[in-house]
């Protein structure tokens, strides 16, 4: 879909949305791969319950890549805390399990708050382009084609910039990312939504997810679950 755009854009400095997980790091590695002159990781932390243990394995997953055209991390904060209060991402209580579906993992106006943030940071920093790894499959109301085009206007119009936004893997599911990915470092990846001693828990609705990516990849999963 943005492979054209892509193209375009190889001579600039780029921007990745990136979390702990295995879809925005695979991007990241990816784009790092394609050469551009300078690609910067962006984490933007807003007081999640696994945010800490996603950061460090995130950390290590960029020290895994280095490259001289990978830049160093650039972490943001939008905190939600006044907006979720007592929200299981926040507390970790009751915290939606294998059972569960999809939309149980849903945080309201999360992609609003995270991309707003990172395209306002590439504005101010002369970074042409964001890219964000939403996938096929995401069935939320802020991952559409027409969310992330009015978000585009809205915040390029906002401080009369030109950053495009950028969905690679928007046609993609999990089993073809991870095939693009089948030799980075992933297991310096985190997907887990409740972290155990710095491990995956391999009991909630994302560490699920996980292991069903890499079975139906027909790929060795090399997470450590606790």
């Amino acid at each position: 879909m943005n492979s054209s755009t892509i193209k375009n854009l190889i001579n600039d400095p780029t921007a990745i949305l990136v979390s702990g997980g295995l879809d925005s790091a695979i991007l990241l590695a990816d784009m790092v791969n394609q050469k551009f002159p300078k690609v910067w990781p962006v984490f933007v932390q807003c007081g999640l319950y696994w945010e800490k243990t996603e950061l460090e394995y995130l950390k290590r997953f960029i020290n895994a890549i280095k490259a001289p055209n990978l830049a160093e991390l650039i972490i943001l904060d939008v905190p939600v805390g006044d907006l979720y209060k007592d929200h299981w991402s926040l507390t970790g209580i009751n915290v939606p399990d294998v059972e569960s579906p999809d939309e149980a993992v849903f945080l309201p106006g999360r992609n609003v708050l995270l991309t707003a943030k990172a395209l306002l940071w590439c504005n101010l920093n002369q970074v042409k382009s964001l890219s964000l790894a939403v996938l096929e499959s995401n069935p939320f109301p802020d991952a559409t084609d027409s969310f992330f085009l009015t978000m585009e206007q809205a915040i390029n119009e906002s401080v009369s910039g030109n950053v495009k936004l950028l969905r690679p893997y928007a046609g993609m599911h999990k089993t073809d990312v991870l095939k693009i990915g089948r030799n980075a470092p992933l297991e310096h990846t985190f997907s887990c939504i409740y972290p155990i001693n710095g491990m995956h828990c391999g009991k909630c609705n994302k560490c699920a997810e996980r292991k069903n990516g890499f079975r139906q990849a027909s790929m060795k999963d090399p997470t450590s679950y606790s």
